[in-house]
């Protein structure tokens, strides 16, 4: 069987070298770009399992362009890397699809850690047939498909498996160790203002007031839970 394949894309040569040495030794074919239009012809070609892209880019888009296009036609888990990391790119990032966020300069095994975890994640699939309903939002796990009052909403994979643990569990209150863990893996489990950043988008999408939360509400200090019959009387941050 054929290796799976990971796509680079970056400007810098000797990032790209050293990336395609970690993922090689860990069985990975690696593929590589180094403008954005060339990456977006890679992943129609030649359907990559994961993309790692740098935050500054040449040509006409960007790392976090490159992210919002590839997720306008696909689904794959995208990792966004960035020497000049600051909290509101890692939200931009996350916002424009990315699945994961790593400041340079990176410990190759937290890479690997991480690419690892991700595939995990976006190879499980629901055992059986389920639709989950809490108030007007709907789940359903067979076609991975989210909605609001009968309307779409787009999630990625990894916010998608995050409302979907908790929807396992409603009105449970989930530790913030136990959602970092569940959903993105043990090494996850003390990158609290990770989970909080995720948090935050996911009421963007799904609550009408993201401010002023129903559904997803928080235990300061403890964790979240999603709400099975939200109203406006309960409130949460």
């Amino acid at each position: 069987m054929s290796p799976e394949k990971i796509l680079i894309v970056d400007i810098d040569s000797k990032s790209i070298s050293l990336l395609r040495q970690v993922l090689s030794s860990a069985g990975f074919e690696v593929i590589s770009a180094n403008k954005p239009d060339r990456a977006l012809q890679l992943v129609t070609e030649e359907i990559p399992i994961l993309v790692i892209t740098e935050a500054r880019l040449d040509g006409t888009l960007d790392g976090f362009g490159l992210l919002h296009d590839i997720r306008e036609i696909s689904n794959i888990p995208m990792i966004l890397l960035s020497d000049r990391p600051t909290t509101d790119d890692e939200l931009r990032a996350l916002e424009n699809g990315a699945d994961d966020y790593l400041p340079k300069p990176f410990d190759s095994r937290i890479l690997l850690a991480r690419v690892k975890s991700i595939l995990r994640r976006s190879k499980n699939t629901p055992a059986a047939p389920e639709i989950i309903q809490c108030g007007s939002l709907t789940i359903n796990q067979v076609s991975r498909q989210v909605s609001v009052d009968e309307v779409a909403v787009y999630l990625t994979e990894t916010e998608y498996n995050l409302l979907l643990e908790l929807a396992k569990h409603p009105d449970q209150v989930m530790l913030h160790e136990q959602l970092l863990r569940e959903v993105w893996g043990p090494e996850y489990r003390h990158e609290l203002d990770y989970l909080r950043s995720y948090v935050h988008i996911l009421r963007k999408k799904l609550e009408k007031t993201p401010s002023q939360p129903v559904l997803i509400v928080s235990l300061s200090g403890i964790g979240y839970k999603l709400v099975s019959n939200p109203s406006t009387k309960t409130k949460g941050k």
